[in-house]
């Protein structure tokens, strides 16, 4: 990170339903586009819209940058409008945009970093999530989503994941609450997937997952979540989150601190091979 963001950058969690200038500037020139395709084919919006499965209202707001078009939009208005490859190149950087800047940033870090380590303190960790239960989790949140905001949310967690099936494969690892594996947070399946991913993941080579125990009488990790990106060149990010807030900071002292409270959590934790055990045993009575 450049040495011009040194202490922190705040981002406002708002964003990820609002977008962003950089994501505004995108969709506006995909609008430009696409208009400028279908006036040189002397379609209108009503015509291109039922050729290619869409209302009116959807292609104007695609045409406005006020929605981000979807790739058999896309695909369609290639075709009907026979624009010669220009739309189609466009779906790149819509796919791109299509998350919201906060999740970019955090999948540009995680791409780029050779350790992972997470604390997650109320719910099960983004990357560790079934698409089930990360909607379930944006569903619990007030005031509530639309369903078009919640489809871009989740996308956009689920496509971090991507990490998994990085190769070479990063060392990641995550400490989670012993309270998260009992929280049946969208109903018993739900829950019950999301903990058999977590016996998945955890026995994976690259990974260790350790669960807190509740009833711990020394917890270093109250302060909130943590994510640290330890990165290719040897610099690590931190990342935190709380309310109505996200926190990407790499000054070293801010991150010193820590990584110490990190090592910490892990050394409360119960160890890897214990929290399998456990996870399995509140599996079993879910």
């Amino acid at each position: 990170m450049d040495s011009t963001e040194q202490s922190q950058l705040i981002f406002d969690p708002m964003e990820a339903v609002w977008g962003d200038e950089e994501s505004a500037a995108v969709l506006r020139t995909v609008g430009k586009v696409i208009k400028k395709c279908r006036e040189r084919r002397g379609l209108t919006q009503a015509e291109l819209g039922k050729a290619i499965g869409y209302s009116e209202e959807q292609v104007s707001a695609v045409e406005r940058g006020r929605r981000a078009p979807k790739p058999q939009f896309l695909t369609g208005a290639e075709t009907v409008l026979d624009a010669g490859g220009v739309i189609i190149t466009l779906q790149e950087d819509v796919e791109e945009v299509r998350y919201p800047k906060r999740i970019r940033d955090l999948r540009k870090l995680e791409a780029q970093a050779v350790e992972i380590c997470c604390f997650a303190d109320s719910v099960v960790h983004g990357l560790l999530q079934t698409p089930d239960y990360t909607r379930a989790l944006y569903e619990s949140r007030r005031p509530v989503f639309s369903e078009e905001e919640l489809e871009r949310l989740v996308t956009a967690r689920l496509a971090r994941q991507a990490v998994f099936d990085r190769r070479p494969m990063p060392v990641l690892s995550f400490v989670l609450e012993e309270v998260t594996l009992r929280r049946p947070l969208g109903g018993r399946m739900v829950m019950r997937n999301q903990l058999e991913r977590l016996v998945d993941v955890s026995q994976r080579r690259n990974v260790e997952v350790q669960v807190m125990p509740t009833d711990t009488d020394d917890h270093a990790g109250l302060a909130g979540s943590i994510q640290l990106m330890r990165l290719k060149e040897g610099n690590t990010v931190a990342h935190t989150e709380a309310q109505l807030t996200s926190h990407l900071m790499s000054h070293p002292k801010q991150v010193q601190i820590l990584d110490a409270r990190y090592g910490i959590i892990r050394s409360q934790a119960l160890t890897p091979r214990k929290s399998l055990t456990l996870i399995k045993e509140v599996l079993r009575g879910t």
